[in-house]
């Protein structure tokens, strides 16, 4: 698969197979998010891999604690509505099962600084910023081995609590989860909004 076609394949899947990806396509797609840039040129970025139904649990216990009080509301606000109001309708009783039942979990880590959370300058941000360019990479090249991702932002202190779960160093923040696998034959599909490049253009003024 050529780049532009993983790139136009390249969707969130909330439904997967019940198949386990190779260890060697795994370390492919590994290999190719840490081709991204990276600011400090020393690619301090770690990946926990969780493929045990039990390691699983434990890492997604703090999932359930956020999403379950908000599925009640879901349930009655967003059954018709924009395409957006639709995503979020199949996406959030999904928060855990997306993630659970895919054949793998990866924990991206990346060493923060002292201004991440309180950036005072624009190169506080560097190594956040360094680790979304390693996690499309990780998407683009699951697309091209014909599998897909599921992504969760961790709300609040959940990625904390997972970061201590795994036994992460504390410098060590986590932006997301990701669920990798074999994407079902099934899968709800939502319709996007389509644009071209000439509507999104401007020519020396916008």
């Amino acid at each position: 698969m050529d780049l532009y076609e993983a790139i136009y394949k390249r969707k969130i899947v909330r439904d997967f197979k019940e198949q386990i990806v190779p260890d060697d396509i795994l370390e492919k797609i590994i290999n190719a998010g840490i081709q991204a840039p990276t600011h400090d040129h020393l690619r301090n970025w770690e990946f926990v891999i969780i493929q045990d139904k039990k390691d699983k649990e434990k890492v997604l216990q703090f999932i359930k604690k956020g999403v379950e009080p908000q599925l009640e509301i879901l349930k009655q606000i967003l059954v018709d509505g924009t395409l957006q109001q639709k995503m979020y309708a199949i996406a959030m009783p999904r928060q855990y099962s997306m993630l659970y039942n895919a054949s793998h979990i990866i924990l991206p880590f990346f060493k923060s600084n002292s201004g991440v959370m309180n950036p005072t300058s624009v190169s506080s941000l560097n190594p956040i910023s360094s680790i979304w360019c390693v996690i499309e990479n990780i998407f683009l090249a699951a697309s091209a081995e014909g599998l897909a991702c599921s992504m969760r932002i961790p709300v609040g202190e959940e990625g904390l609590n997972v970061a201590k779960t795994v036994k992460a160093p504390e410098d060590y923040l986590l932006p997301c989860y990701i669920g990798l696998g074999y994407p079902a034959d099934n899968k709800p599909f939502v319709g996007q909004i389509e644009y071209t490049a000439q509507q999104k253009m401007h020519w020396g003024k916008w």
